[in-house]
């Protein structure tokens, strides 16, 4: 199976339009075959910044493939994880103390003491 992957394999990217495959030369399917000799899919944030590096470059190169154009029964070298960062809610916005009000909290406070 890994002599399949070395000699024809792609890397699937997983984007929020679906999964995107790319076509890399015979030393960065070595590359990858060995990034990814124990998972199947590794989230983007656990790759090397050299893996990263080689990833983006590809994704520069436009070395994008259909998976019509490949076949099926093309062998997946592994699968990048690319979810999008996590949403964070913003809390609504506090109305500020007028002067007035916070005079008037701050005399009963110290008439209380």
């Amino acid at each position: 199976m890994w002599i399949e992957k070395l000699a024809r394999g792609v890397l699937e990217l997983d984007t929020p339009i679906g999964p995107r495959y790319l076509r890399p030369n015979f030393i960065e399917r070595a590359w990858l075959i060995w990034t990814f000799r124990n998972f199947s899919s590794l989230p983007h944030q656990v790759l090397r910044p050299s893996e990263l590096r080689l990833i983006d470059r590809l994704c520069g190169e436009n070395r994008f493939v259909s998976l019509s154009a490949i076949g099926a029964d093309c062998p997946i070298i592994g699968r990048v994880e690319r979810r999008p960062p996590p949403v964070v809610e913003a809390l609504p916005m506090r109305k500020p103390v007028s002067g007035a009000q916070a005079a008037t909290d701050h005399g009963r406070e110290a008439a209380s003491a």
